[in-house]
């Protein structure tokens, strides 16, 4: 369930906007959407796992949280990070 260390590398080296950025909302946003794509497998297998359930609603709504301050505050980077994740705009 938790992302391997070199994939989330790969994501902080792919969405950082400097070296060594590692607390960009580009780089949290793109890390929690890896952690949620894998919960929600994990979850399609095991239904009842409740606790799973709540972390990952957690886990959304620190994305939205993160995703409302870049529209908020740049459109732009908001838009771009929105395409290349193939989120959906609100």
């Amino acid at each position: 369930m938790a992302i391997a260390a070199e994939r989330k590398a790969e994501l902080i080296k792919e969405y950082a906007t400097k070296d060594g950025d590692t607390g960009s909302a580009e780089v949290q946003i793109a890390v929690l959407t890896e952690h949620i794509k894998n919960l929600t497998e994990h979850l399609k297998v095991h239904k009842k796992d409740f606790a799973t359930r709540r972390g990952l609603l957690m886990m959304v709504g620190r994305r939205s949280k993160f995703l409302k301050y870049l529209r908020r505050t740049d459109p732009e980077r908001y838009t771009s990070i929105v395409q290349r994740l193939g989120l959906r705009a609100k």
